[in-house]
């Protein structure tokens, strides 16, 4: 893992991500929601919600360490986007919120604007594993500085599976 001056953020071991599949029984998050214009949040409004999350998580002694972090992203609807960070255990005053489930998740490279067709790339895949999406969850590995200076802007799509009869997975 490269974390060196020109980078707050680690370098993402793909092989870590790409076509894996994740059991979650319970894993605790913390949850915050901002505004977002046809699913495309406010991006100073994410760095402060994030920022906030953050310290509160910190605060409390439940900050992960960087390797087993995740800041996942999901819109209900096109004007609401909700960030789940991992938390190791409840936050005082957050709101916190436990997910579980079979997850599958795989590694993409480019700009934020492409994540439709991510969805499709991902849909294809778990469609060969016989697996359907009922959630999907991005986690964009990288600051814009860091996306910058490692020459990648990777996210992790997750999909929270069913099998193709429709049965969640857990």
């Amino acid at each position: 893992m490269t974390h060196g001056q020109d980078h707050c953020c680690p370098e993402l071991d793909k092989a870590l991500w790409n076509e894996k599949s994740h059991l979650w029984r319970d894993k605790p998050f913390i949850r915050g929601s901002i505004p977002a214009l046809f699913h495309t949040p406010f991006p100073p409004m994410v760095g402060k919600l994030v920022g906030r999350m953050w310290q509160m998580a910190k605060d409390a002694g439940a900050a992960p360490e960087m390797k087993d972090f995740l800041l996942l992203a999901y819109d209900p609807t096109p004007f609401k986007s909700e960030f789940f960070m991992t938390v190791t255990k409840e936050v005082p005053g957050a709101e916190n919120f436990k997910l579980s489930g079979t997850f599958v998740s795989k590694v993409f490279d480019g700009p934020y604007r492409a994540v439709p067709r991510w969805v499709r790339e991902l849909d294809v895949y778990l469609r060969s594993q016989g697996q359907a999406a009922g959630k999907y969850y991005f986690y964009f590995t990288y600051c814009p500085k860091c996306a910058k200076s490692y020459g990648h802007n990777y996210c992790v799509a997750f999909a929270q599976v069913t099998s193709m009869d429709g049965k969640q997975d857990n």
